[in-house]
């Protein structure tokens, strides 16, 4: 638990502080966010807000996690783990993709950086790599930390995938999730507040798998996890890391996480749902980047079939704005929708577990 707060506490410490230096330093260099022209009017004044704040988001999580296991020599606790290494990992490659995105805008101030070619092969890339090494380093008992099954919140026993099937979903998972994300980050504070409270609570369950793993005292209900109590330190380094980057993000926003911030954030929400077993869970406690994403695909959809639009605009954060809302209204209400979710997915989850052991 100490290493938990460690790691939550050294990120948050590192994005609170680090951001406000990035904000200078972006500003005299020009990084300034490009709007696109077709956004709602009230956008335009944002133009030349300093982009490429999830650099700090990423310095808090790598900070957070190592800084834990630096500190946690001190008591004999674990070392890294593959798992949770693997997901550093993927988060680290879609910040870089994320990076020369938001870079590539800047400097030939546009809108568009990375074509979709190139922004495809990058998350290609990342997930195919991932999904490998997620199938390897077998452990005790021949646990790997990734599975070939689908998972809800543990493996489903009926539903299982080959190697190469493994592999493509790892990729459907990395590139709709760093999407989702991506298109929720449309309003100051939006994605980094609503980060945090899913981010919390996958820190509360990966700890409870921790608590209740199969490796420690196999019993009922137990959970085949590969090293719980490491991945808690990446998610508590994370939230930290978004806690620190909304200070300065929040509305008005002296910064954005760019797509620097809000790819790496979705391949991280991809990597922990494998991870830990939780693929089809992390839909239900990352409600409302699925709903973002579903309401960009619902009005291209019908748009190109009928013409006509189902929302004033797209992603759906925007319909309300346009509809009259103040954009700190959308965001604290999305917040509470993110709330919402994470709550019903620790109730799920939970009462999965409750039916596990007979209670």
């Amino acid at each position: 638990m100490r290493q938990i707060l460690f790691a939550g506490g050294i990120a948050l410490a590192v994005a609170i502080l680090l951001t406000p230096v990035l904000i200078k330093a972006f500003s005299r260099q020009g990084f300034g966010q490009e709007i696109r022209v077709e956004g709602p009017a009230s956008h335009q004044s944002k133009r030349g807000t300093p982009t490429m704040g999830g650099v700090a988001i990423l310095a808090g999580l790598w900070a957070g996690y190592w800084g834990s296991h630096l500190i946690g020599i001190a008591y004999d606790a674990d070392g890294p783990s593959v798992s949770a290494l693997l997901v550093l990992g993927l988060t680290t490659v879609l910040g870089v993709v994320g990076f020369l995105d938001d870079f590539i805008k800047i400097r030939k101030q546009r809108n568009l950086g990375l074509n979709k070619t190139a922004k495809l092969v990058g998350q290609l890339f990342a997930a195919v790599i991932f999904g490998i090494l997620a199938l390897q380093f077998n452990g005790a008992g021949g646990l790997t930390p990734g599975s070939v099954q689908l998972s809800y919140v543990r493996d489903i026993a009926t539903v299982s995938m080959g190697g190469i099937v493994f592999i493509l979903f790892c990729y459907l998972l990395v590139s709709a999730w760093s999407n989702a994300v991506n298109l929720t980050d449309g309003l100051d504070g939006l994605a980094a507040g609503s980060m945090t409270l899913v981010l919390g609570a996958y820190t509360v369950i990966t700890f409870w798998q921790y608590r209740q793993s199969c490796t420690t005292e196999p019993r009922p209900g137990c959970y085949d996890v590969r090293a719980p109590l490491d991945l808690a330190l990446i998610c508590a380094a994370a939230a930290g890391a978004c806690i620190g980057f909304l200070w300065w993000n929040a509305a008005p926003a002296k910064i954005f996480m760019g797509d620097t911030g809000s790819l790496a954030l979705g391949g991280l929400l991809a990597g922990l749902s494998i991870v830990t077993r939780t693929e089809l869970l992390m839909v239900v406690i990352g409600a409302l980047f699925v709903a973002e994403a579903a309401s960009v695909v619902i009005q291209v959809a019908v748009f190109r079939s009928s013409r006509r639009r189902v929302f004033r605009m797209a992603p759906f954060h925007h319909h309300f704005e346009l509809g009259g809302w103040a954009e700190t209204t959308v965001i604290i209400r999305f917040w509470l929708l993110a709330a919402i979710s994470s709550a019903v997915g620790l109730a799920l989850f939970y009462s999965e577990y409750l039916a596990a052991v007979g209670d």
